[in-house]
């Protein structure tokens, strides 16, 4: 098929089949936003995510044929996740928050292999084996800025991609063609945000330093899953019960509250027992539990580590004594990040003979400081 128009719309008809709530194309090409990205990697913004400013992930980001010899046409696909809350009587106490994107299957296991689907039927409509690259979240693709310029949506005040009608619970994916395909939008989508600064004044930890400026070292989503160290302690209490990811700036923006409920998520995406955590459970497990926990899921991100330390933080901010026993044998842990975060949480729950027994046999420096800091307190 020569026609780039008519294996456009078979495109956009084959992606729908495969489940995907939104889908459009975009121009394979140089990015107009990547300015942008590179002034805040100058800033600093991106954290301990030293990653984003290599070589690879700036060159790919200024033009996505750097991905791809040849691509012409990027496929952006939509697939919604399960935005509902858990009934709190269903929740144990104290339980801990897991971000609504990961409640379900990993994203990621669930979309590429939808992708590479599409990619198998472009290539029997064009009649050709067609070179594909398909995209999902960890690729080094600017990938909001190509859905607006899909027509997905717009980009919101707080970076995440709004599709009027659906709003921002879903997860973004790409497939990188080296075919040509007709744009389904000759510009992207206005900004609808108006004079809504919603998102920007309810983070909890003020991570925004302006519209659609992020600082990820204030962000609790980088801070409790990209984060590899120490969450620095003056962010601690304003993460409340979150052990991965947060929601906040997409719970209070009023394209969610507006989106039909008659959206169905993706069956693979809906909540499973991971929408909230039984913390003092999850701190008791050993390494093979852990990762049954993990397994599938993308809570595997944040680590053994990262996870359990994001857990004793939330066992300080629940305030519940009956979680003193599991953080004093946290004190424990081979790991130093969870044994200094376990020393925190005692701290905020009073529990200083248990810290001072913990410091008599401390020998790592930031596990100590931690420990006199929480007596202090």
């Amino acid at each position: 098929m020569n026609d780039a128009a008519a294996l456009s719309r078979l495109v956009l008809e084959e992606a729908r089949a495969l489940g995907f709530h939104r889908v459009g194309i975009a121009p394979a090409g140089p990015s107009l936003t990547h300015a942008a990205y590179e002034a805040w990697l100058a800033a600093g913004m991106h954290g301990g995510m030293l990653y984003l400013a290599d070589p690879l992930h700036r060159d790919s980001r200024a033009d996505v044929t750097a991905l791809l010899e040849g691509a012409r046409a990027v496929v952006v696909v939509a697939l919604a996740h399960d935005p509902s809350l858990v009934p709190a009587e269903r929740l144990a106490r104290p339980a801990g928050q897991v971000a609504r994107y990961a409640r379900g299957h990993d994203y990621h296991a669930v979309m590429k292999p939808r992708l590479r689907e599409l990619a198998a039927r472009v290539s029997r409509h064009a009649g050709r084996q067609v070179a594909a690259r398909p995209c999902v979240d960890t690729a080094p693709v600017l990938e909001r800025e190509l859905a607006a310029r899909a027509g997905l949506g717009f980009v919101g005040k707080n970076n995440m991609l709004i599709a009027p009608g659906l709003g921002s619970y879903f997860m973004l994916g790409e497939l990188l063609l080296d075919v040509e395909l007709e744009p389904s939008a000759a510009e992207p989508p206005a900004n609808r945000c108006g004079e809504c600064r919603a998102c920007l004044d309810a983070c909890p930890t003020g991570a925004f330093a302006g519209p659609m400026s992020l600082d990820a070292r204030r962000c609790i989503s980088y801070l409790t899953i990209e984060n590899r160290g120490a969450i620095p302690r003056e962010l601690r209490a304003a993460i409340g019960t979150r052990v991965f990811g947060c929601d906040v700036c997409q719970e209070v923006c009023p394209f969610n509250a507006a989106a039909p409920a008659r959206t169905e998520p993706d069956p693979a995406l809906r909540a499973s027992t991971q929408a909230g955590l039984d913390l003092i459970r999850v701190l008791g497990l050993g390494a093979a539990q852990l990762r049954k926990l993990m397994r599938g899921s993308a809570l595997r991100r944040a680590g053994r580590a990262g996870l359990l330390r994001n857990v004793c933080v939330a066992l300080g901010n629940a305030g519940d004594r009956s979680a003193v026993p599991a953080l004093a044998r946290a004190l424990a842990d081979r790991h130093p990040l969870i044994r200094a975060h376990a020393a925190w949480a005692l701290g905020r729950l009073g529990a200083r003979a248990e810290l001072a027994a913990a410091l008599a046999g401390e020998s790592e420096p930031s596990v100590r400081e931690e420990i006199e800091a929480a007596l202090a307190a």
